[in-house]
């Protein structure tokens, strides 16, 4: 009878305890969307002037050298893998 009771008991706290984890969790949860909106309805995100884009040129690496490169990745992925941009880093 004891061993029974010591069961139930228990298994009672694990669910009080499980079930208060979950609401604290869900709590956090609904105050960080909270505050998500109210910092966003304070401060808007400003908006980033665009740069222009400008393209790197081909001319700038020789071509030769574009050549050897995709002659290496050629032979190195057995003509599977082949060269789609170069550029300088």
């Amino acid at each position: 009878m004891n061993g029974s009771s010591n069961f139930f008991e228990a298994l009672q706290l694990m669910v009080i305890g499980l079930s208060t984890v979950f609401v604290v969790l869900l709590l956090i949860i609904q105050f960080g969307k909270l505050l998500i909106k109210v910092v966003n309805k304070i401060a808007p995100e400003e908006e980033a002037p665009q740069k222009a884009v400008s393209t790197p040129t081909q001319a700038a690496i020789a071509p030769d050298v574009q050549q050897a490169i995709a002659k290496a990745i050629e032979q190195i992925t057995s003509g599977r893998g082949r060269v789609e941009k170069i550029e300088r880093i």
